[in-house]
């Protein structure tokens, strides 16, 4: 069966078949236009460090085999043959892409699919149509990338301004045309990789944070030449596509003036810069990009209801739906306080939530139970149980308070002011919490009395100046949380 990838989605190799061997099969469908289907093969650092492994129409084939160009067959209009175990070391990732060649832009295409074939079997297939695109005259269509020693497949669907030059430059490398020769001909250079300046060898930058506005190196003493047709490879490396007979890179779109002319190959600073806050590795479920914000991957048939307005991004296909707490919930949320105000969210991608900077928690449940109030949960697991359970003391305001339980196997997202902490709950002695600071205890805790009163520092003209503590009392393994904060 094939799996279905939205835009944006990774998975691992292994999940799609246990065969090293894969072909890779791209179609466009765009009446009038002609595009350059490519391979590069980027290393540690997503450059082009080794030209050998940019694979496209003249040079069809890397030197040990392992990646190779089939062709249009079958229904796709370029395909390519890739043996994973013979790929070398040094090549890290292997990035697909197209570009136009002439005029036209992505928007124009009718239709478009990467399709991942094993053993004859199509296990995988990314499609998408030029409603994603606008302007753009090359994308980055998917990537296979090694990680933690396998590897993977991405989604990508990134396009930008610019043709096959601009995607060279993009990954650290450079056509050279030729030069104008005397009227019998022209003299030809041999192509070669422009080396990149070297970065920091603790920076990772992901292929998302790579853009086509970042120039690489390109003396500014030295004129461009005319654009003509790069010098041709080896005559063994033969055309397999009957686009274009010798490789034809154009400009993007006509030279606009430049504010500036770099000098010298120019430092990526913004990308090094912001490297620390590039998003962390892909995993399945709820991740931590950082204290402040959460990351869930969505899958088909997993959903998550999360806090209205707490998105503030998503990459993908996000469904975003207002969840109906349905009428008696809604009575008994406005009775009690604890009414939560959720949007259900679907699709497949990965969406960011937050909070106004609220420190988050990813809190697993495996069968258990956990009382939070409703003004502290950000998100859950949409298959997880909730209701309102009542807490009764002598001496609270109106005879007690009210907090949520949820049960099951799943995960609740739970915001604090500040760093909290975890205080274990004990037969003997007694954890007591005042009521304003605490955030959630485990449902095992039995919640005795409320401790004495005393006298709050926030206490302000008609303010009671009160404040009332719990007392917790439960077995092993029970707890209760306090933030540094009261509400």
């Amino acid at each position: 069966m094939t799996r279905e990838l939205a835009k944006a989605s990774r998975i691992r190799v292994a999940e799609l078949t246990s065969s090293a061997e894969l072909y890779l099969g791209v179609h466009l469908a765009a009446p009038g236009l002609v595009f350059d289907i490519s391979c590069f093969g980027l290393d540690a650092d997503e450059r082009l460090s080794d030209d050998r492994y940019f694979i496209f129409f003249n040079q069809p084939e890397s030197p040990e085999s392992s990646i190779r160009l089939l062709g249009a067959q079958g229904g796709d209009s370029e395909s390519f043959q890739v043996a994973l175990d013979q790929v070398p070391a040094s090549i890290h990732k292997l990035s697909l892409t197209a570009t136009i060649d002439g005029d036209g832009r992505m928007s124009q295409v009718a239709s478009g699919y990467v399709r991942v074939v094993a053993g004859g079997t199509e296990v995988g297939r990314y499609a998408f149509t030029g409603a994603e695109f606008s302007t753009e005259r090359a994308v980055m269509l998917a990537d296979l990338y090694r990680r933690n020693g396998e590897w993977r497949f991405a989604a990508v669907g990134q396009g930008f301004d610019g043709g096959l030059q601009a995607l060279l430059e993009n990954f650290g490398g450079e056509v050279l045309e030729d030069e104008a020769g005397d009227a019998g001909g022209a003299t030809t250079a041999e192509p070669q990789a422009v080396q990149p300046p070297v970065p920091d060898p603790t920076v990772v930058i992901p292929a998302q944070a790579v853009t086509a506005a970042m120039p690489v190196g390109v003396p500014a003493a030295v004129p461009p030449p005319p654009p003509a047709a790069p010098a041709p490879f080896p005559p063994s490396a033969q055309p397999v596509t009957s686009a274009q007979p010798t490789p034809s890179v154009t400009p993007a779109s006509p030279v606009q003036p430049a504010p500036f002319e770099p000098s010298g190959p120019q430092p990526a600073g913004a990308k090094i810069s912001l490297t620390k806050y590039a998003e962390v590795p892909e995993q399945v479920g709820w991740v931590k990009q950082n204290a402040n914000l959460v990351r869930f991957t969505l899958t088909k048939g997993h959903e998550v209801l999360a806090l209205q307005g707490s998105m503030v991004a998503y990459q993908g296909r996000a469904d975003f739906a207002y969840e109906s707490s349905g009428m008696l919930r809604k009575l008994v949320g406005n009775l009690t306080g604890q009414q939560l105000k959720l949007m259900r969210v679907s699709g497949e991608g990965q969406v960011f939530l937050a909070d106004e900077a609220s420190d988050l928690h990813v809190v697993r449940l495996e069968g258990d139970s956990i009382c939070v109030s409703s003004d502290r949960v950000l998100a859950f697991d949409a298959g997880l149980e909730h209701e309102v359970r009542r807490i009764e003391g002598e001496g609270l305001p109106h005879g007690g308070f009210f907090t949520l339980q949820f049960s099951g196997h799943g995960t609740v997202v739970v915001k604090t002011n500040g760093i909290p902490v975890v205080l274990p709950v004990t037969p003997a002695p007694e954890t007591y919490a005042d009521v304003h600071a605490l955030v959630a205890w485990s449902r095992g805790a039995q919640v005795i009395t409320t401790a004495p009163v005393r006298i709050r520092r926030s206490a302000y003209a008609g303010h009671a100046a009160e404040s009332y503590s719990l007392q917790f009392r439960g077995g092993p393994g029970n707890f209760v949380i306090v933030q540094p904060f009261e509400v």
